[in-house]
């Protein structure tokens, strides 16, 4: 494994959704720290990080959160450690969906994840050299 991924948070995400892309924006622009890290599922590092847990290769719905040798995050759990590393007010959306089981919310993120691409457009996201040095690959 690259010695630079160890102590980042990568994000795997459908690099051909509108949402997102969104969203990966939406914390590239928040992520202060410098925390995290992007791979599309797409992407030959996003498949093998997918084949190597056994996980569907094919079907990109699904949001991925990992921190390489400690753990992997997925739907709604992965949404709820995102706002809680980038913390500041974020981190009341973690502490707010504690209270609410993980089935509900991965029944919201399931009901957003299947209407997605009606959800916001499909246009294409254009990172600046700054946040071109985020993506591990898309």
């Amino acid at each position: 494994m690259r010695e630079d991924l160890r102590d980042k948070h990568i994000v795997f995400f459908d690099g051909e959704c509108g949402v997102c892309n969104f969203w990966v924006q939406w914390i590239l622009e928040k992520d202060k720290k410098d925390e995290f890290l992007f791979a599309s599922l797409q992407s030959d590092f996003g498949q093998k990080f997918l084949a190597e847990r056994g996980l569907e290769t094919q079907q990109f719905n699904t949001l991925y959160l990992w921190k390489p040798q400690q753990y992997y995050l997925i739907k709604s759990k992965a949404v709820l450690k995102i706002t809680d590393i980038l913390g500041g007010i974020y981190k009341l959306l973690s502490l707010a969906g504690k209270i609410f089981p993980t089935f509900f919310g991965n029944a919201i993120y399931d009901l957003i994840s299947k209407n997605r691409m009606k959800l916001a457009s499909q246009k294409c996201f254009l990172p600046d050299a700054h946040q071109k040095k985020k993506f591990i690959e898309v």
